[in-house]
């Protein structure tokens, strides 16, 4: 876990949720906020067209990325907005189960949220992530 970011837990509130339900910042910060990573690969083109879980693995990785420009990592990450193009829970489960693991290889389930919406911005996009890091 970042030493600048402090996932806090509240067991008053259920813990069904696979992620913590807040995080504060705890040290002098600074704060990086990423676009909404996007399924494309280098050329721009969408991978894994129709795969919510290939998608899901193409928008991680771009997000990887997109911190360590910044001097960041997953570890860092203070909040994250899912979006998923469906209307079916289970297509927003198949795409967070992915997003969840790739917190989880850092020990690190920062507060999320998670959202079916009717489209996303490039053709055949299922998924983006967009996040707030913090890096101390």
């Amino acid at each position: 876990m970042s030493n600048s970011v402090q996932l806090i837990r509240n067991d008053q509130l259920s813990d069904v949720a696979e992620y913590a339900y807040a995080a504060a910042v705890t040290a002098p910060p600074r704060t990086v906020f990423t676009a909404g990573a996007c399924p494309l690969d280098r050329d721009g083109a969408t991978v894994a067209v129709g795969d919510y879980a290939g998608q899901a693995r193409q928008v991680m990785a771009n997000l990887v990325t997109a911190l360590a420009g910044a001097g960041a990592g997953l570890a860092d990450v203070a909040k994250t907005t899912v979006y998923v193009a469906s209307s079916r829970q289970a297509d927003l489960v198949t795409a967070w189960e992915v997003i969840r693991d790739a917190f989880a290889e850092h020990d690190h389930d920062p507060p999320s949220t998670l959202l079916g919406v009717a489209v996303l911005g490039y053709d055949d996009q299922l998924v983006e992530v967009e996040s707030v890091a913090v890096v101390g």
